[in-house]
């Protein structure tokens, strides 16, 4: 009876949620970021009507300004028209593309939630119904990307939001999970801050399909920008191949945040094409992400007693076994066959 309501409620809140409630795609990404297990059902409900929207990502080291920088793209993008929303001879009123932000922020070590909260972001757009703003906490996640992340970004696709920007915490090299989330990523960088060093990374010059050097106004900055074009310089690009730009913006200001919305749009017009290939490699990765996630789960709760598996851990770091004589232990009494 009770999974009888359950799904009765959850198929409500994918109805809500295809409508657009903001109260319903809070109610569902709270769901899906608690683990929920009406979170699945939801995302199974919802899914069939997603795919529409585009991910752009934002990355960059910890005070980059990404947050400023989201907020005044957003304002940039809700003042354009989207491409082909209004047929040439149409009477019908323009409007401009609905927004979604996913910032993903540290977890707190206290409640296990988000410290920076959506209350503290883009307060200018709390009253516009078209941009839709949650925080989600990492939860101890490497890569800065919340585990949750992609599911998040499936509710605001089905909800109807045309563009959706994920912020990343971007600590350390894991930001390369952002690739596997966003259909273009952004990667920040400020002068003064290392980022001449950080910018010769092979992990970072690799997922940018944009580099935006904020804070230009600093000293520093022109130093910075020649250091990313000399990375880029260091690559061959064949003809037609996409060669990231180095946008200069002081999101502050607002200076070259237009160049930079006009940047997204050429990429994204350039990569049409290629954009089933991006989707589908994301798809490969949330998929094999689910089947590890989902067998872990498996091991521990229906095969090994508590505490087993942090037994056998103790016992790699002990160097009493290898860990691949315990993977395949670990297989067998799951009833798969070891694969070496």
């Amino acid at each position: 009876m009770f999974r009888v309501n359950r799904r009765h409620v959850t198929a409500t809140l994918a109805e809500r949620v295809l409508a657009g409630d903001p109260r319903a795609i809070a109610r569902a990404i709270s769901l899906i970021e608690d683990e929920d297990p009406a979170g699945a059902e939801l995302v199974r409900a919802i899914f069939g009507r997603t795919g529409r929207a585009y991910l752009v990502g934002v990355t960059g080291p910890p005070g980059a300004g990404k947050s400023t920088l989201v907020d005044r793209l957003v304002a940039e993008i809700r003042t354009q028209m989207p491409q082909g929303q209004t047929p040439q001879g149409s009477h019908a009123p323009q409007r401009a593309a609905t927004v979604g932000v996913i910032a993903v922020d540290p977890t707190s070590p206290f409640t296990g939630g988000a410290v920076l909260g959506d209350r503290l972001r883009m307060q200018a757009h709390a009253q516009d119904e078209g941009v839709f703003i949650r925080s989600m906490a990492t939860r101890g996640h490497l890569g800065g990307l919340a585990r949750a992340t992609g599911d998040a970004a499936l509710v605001l696709d089905a909800a109807g939001k045309e563009i959706i920007i994920i912020e990343t915490v971007g600590v350390g090299q894991d930001e390369v999970d952002i690739i596997r989330t966003a259909d273009v990523s952004i990667v920040t960088l400020v002068p003064g801050a290392g980022d001449e060093v950080q910018a010769l990374k092979a992990g970072i010059m690799e997922i940018a399909d944009v580099f935006v050097i904020n804070k230009a106004d600093r000293e520093g900055a022109d130093r910075l920008v020649s250091a990313v074009e000399t990375n880029l310089g260091l690559h061959t690009y064949a003809d037609g191949e996409w060669r990231p730009p180095v946008v200069k913006t002081v999101a502050t200001s607002g200076r070259g945040v237009p160049e930079l919305a006009a940047a997204v749009a050429a990429f994204r017009e350039h990569s049409r094409l290629a954009q089933h290939t991006r989707r589908k490699t994301r798809s490969e990765y949330r998929l094999r992400e689910l089947v590890a996630q989902r067998f872990m789960t498996h091991l521990e709760r229906d095969v090994l007693a508590p505490g087993e598996l942090a037994a056998i851990v103790d016992r790699i770091a002990a160097r009493e076994v290898d860990p691949y004589t315990a993977a395949n232990e670990l297989l067998g009494r799951a009833g798969v066959n070891r694969a070496g």
